[in-house]
């Protein structure tokens, strides 16, 4: 009787020992009660935000320890920050050397909060190495919501769990970029669109920017809950001016945009980002050389990467390409603000209806991510109607501002929105006609 105790207790053991390396959060998603049920090639699709974090300058930090002491600050650093991404729904999918990266199934909100309590955890942190003569720890973090695909890999004898996807690629190249603009926590697109409540977080717009294998440029933002008081004020209370000078730096309004940015440093100097705009227009006077993505004074093309399979959705989508393009080149042009009515009429009747006959597809092929896709229509329209008045409002003293805002909520919405999802579900109903044929 005992021997069979022990064996069962031993048994646990083992389970637990084994869940500190395949988390059970992890288990439950792959639909799997405990570790041993597990199988080689398990995977499932899912939505979620991908977090990574680093330590900046972690090679110099760690020059200058012993292995030993190197492991022992890595060691101290992570569990400071393991049960923070716990609290907050997070499953750690790796640690790689100072990096984490961590799953987010359940939302991007969940995540956006996630990264700004690390930043709280890590002020404590730094107290106490400060106190023992050790210098301030400083990390990035990036953050991309997306699909992908969560299983095992591996071989017969070394297996583990993860995600691979696109999206997975992406978070780690926003991460990257936070070095870049010298600001501690980026987001991309994706996660902006993806926020239940975006209202509840300091956001700002940041850039446009081309990511290796990527295509389209992305939009970054930065989130700056967790910076220090007075600059975090400071970004709040010139947010609009920012954001109004970085539409007239990408549309080459160059001498309003350094004013602005002037202005925004005049409230907030330890604005590194607007510091970095500043430079940027001095640096287009002095050279010609204009550091954006360029593309946003050219039309949205329709390429093959938009096709979707459906020869309906595909002309819909070509056909709101096309007054996206309408719309933005009235905006761009000063045109009469009858043409300006005229495409955000056509906008509001065509959307919805474009949105209605792919919602009926969903169903009838029994999409696994309607509600998601359904979510995400309510969402532009959220956005959409909000835009409306202010672009009936339109002057020249906001006209910069407004062509941003309709390309970051509208057009690059419709775009990304159909590159990704909407292309998903055309090979979804693919695949899915395909087995029904055969």
């Amino acid at each position: 009787m005992e021997t069979t105790k022990n064996s069962a207790e031993r048994f646990q053991s083992l389970v637990r020992a084994y869940e500190r390396f395949v988390p059970r959060q992890f288990l439950n998603l792959l639909g799997k009660d405990e570790i041993t049920s597990v199988q080689f090639g398990d995977q499932i699709e899912k939505n979620m935000t991908i977090l990574f974090s680093d330590i900046r300058g972690f090679t110099s930090l760690s020059e200058e320890l012993t292995p030993q002491q190197t492991f022992n600050f890595l060691n101290s650093y992570l569990s400071q920050m393991e049960p923070v991404i716990a609290s907050h729904n997070g499953i750690i999918d790796k640690y790689v050397g100072d990096a984490i990266m961590a799953l987010f199934p359940a939302s991007a909100d969940d995540a956006v909060n996630c990264a700004n309590a690390m930043r709280g955890r890590l002020e404590g942190y730094n107290i106490g190495r400060k106190s023992a003569g050790y210098e301030p720890v400083r990390i990035g973090i990036g953050l991309n919501s997306g699909l992908v695909i969560l299983g095992t890999i591996g071989g017969s004898e070394r297996m583990e769990g993860t995600v691979i996807g696109d999206a997975v690629n992406l978070a780690s190249r926003i991460e990257g970029l936070s070095k870049k603009y010298e600001v501690p926590l980026l987001i991309s697109e994706y996660t902006f669109y993806a926020l239940k409540h975006p209202e509840r977080i300091s956001i700002r717009f940041l850039d446009r920017v081309t990511v290796k294998g990527k295509a389209q440029p992305q939009s970054v933002y930065e989130v700056f809950d967790s910076d220090p008081v007075q600059i975090k004020e400071g970004k709040a209370a010139t947010k609009r001016m920012f954001e109004e000078a970085l539409a007239h730096y990408h549309l080459k309004n160059i001498d309003v945009a350094k004013k602005m940015l002037q202005e925004c440093l005049k409230h907030n100097p330890l604005d590194r980002p607007a510091q970095i705009y500043l430079d940027r227009c001095k640096a287009f006077t002095r050279t010609g050389v204009h550091e954006s993505t360029g593309e946003l004074a050219h039309a949205v093309k329709w390429t093959e990467d938009f096709k979707f399979g459906v020869a309906e959705i595909d002309d819909q989508h070509r056909a709101l390409f096309s007054q996206c393009n309408k719309l933005l080149d009235a905006l761009r042009t000063n045109r009469e603000i009858e043409e300006v009515n005229e495409a955000i009429t056509f906008l509001d009747t065509y959307v919805a209806s474009h949105f209605h006959d792919e919602e009926n597809l969903m169903e009838e092929y029994k999409y696994p991510f309607t509600d998601f896709q359904k979510w995400q229509h309510a969402k532009f329209s959220e956005y959409f109607n909000s835009l409306k008045q202010e672009i009936r409002e339109l002057d020249d003293s906001n006209r910069y501002f407004i062509l941003l805002r309709v390309q970051l909520l509208v057009v690059d919405w419709l775009v990304n929105h159909t590159l990704k999802l909407d292309t998903h579900l055309g090979r979804f109903i693919k695949r899915k006609a395909e087995s029904v044929s055969n």
